[in-house]
């Protein structure tokens, strides 16, 4: 069984027992957090499809890890100007594991 979430705003297939990388989310490690905004649930061969959302339908996982993903160099420069421009940028992400789906 699978299903679809929607967190952060973007979209995750996600299957019970698979680790998963949303956006960070407000909890600690080892804490239980549900996602109601399910767009999809089913089996391979009989889907059931939200309009938005599946009604009653949740997925419950468990908080494994807060940390920052790695950094990523931003440079800007322009030409013939003297401009230059370097940073970094590390994003902060929360690793689930994916406990139940319920129907």
């Amino acid at each position: 069984m699978y299903a679809v979430i929607k967190t952060g705003g973007k979209q995750y297939k996600v299957e019970e027992g698979k680790n998963l990388r949303v956006e960070k989310l407000a909890g600690d490690v080892g804490a239980d957090v549900t996602f109601g905004e399910v767009l999809l649930v089913g089996t391979e061969s009989e889907p059931k499809i939200g309009t938005p959302h599946v009604g009653g339908a949740t997925v419950a996982a468990k908080i494994l890890a807060q940390d920052r993903a790695r950094k990523i160099i931003v440079y800007k420069k322009k030409r013939r100007k003297g401009y230059e421009k370097r940073y970094g940028h590390r994003q902060p992400y929360t690793e689930v594991k994916v406990t139940k789906i319920n129907m």
